[in-house]
């Protein structure tokens, strides 16, 4: 199980945007990256093109670079300050079955995230 999730609001801890926060965008599991909006904005230069309306597209945008996982770390809901995660497990009844769930909990409060 992943400590970080899609979604999640996660603050930056390293690199040249240290201290600022924002919401996981996507997650690159084979290079343990992510994808964090408003957070490691790059320039990238597309080709310019034209669509069927004869529009041209392309030239300078800004988008945001993956970042390493090890420099990111999730938000409390609570104090709203960087928190390690860990697990509890539960009994939930579903459909008349017992089964067990992990649950992800914030260690700097004990709150569900």
């Amino acid at each position: 199980m992943a400590k970080i999730k899609k979604g999640d609001q996660v603050l930056v801890i390293a690199g040249r945007d240290k201290g600022k926060t924002g919401r996981v965008l996507e997650i690159l599991k084979d290079s343990d990256r992510v994808i964090v909006e408003g957070v490691q904005r790059v320039t990238k230069h597309t080709k310019v093109g034209q669509n069927d309306r004869g529009t041209r597209t392309g030239g300078l945008e800004t988008v945001e670079a993956p970042i390493h996982v090890s420099n990111v770390m999730v938000v409390d809901p609570e104090t709203k300050k960087g928190t390690r995660v860990g697990y509890r497990t539960e009994e939930v009844e579903r459909d008349g079955r017992k089964r067990t769930v992990r649950v992800r909990v914030a260690k700097r409060s004990g709150k569900d995230i």
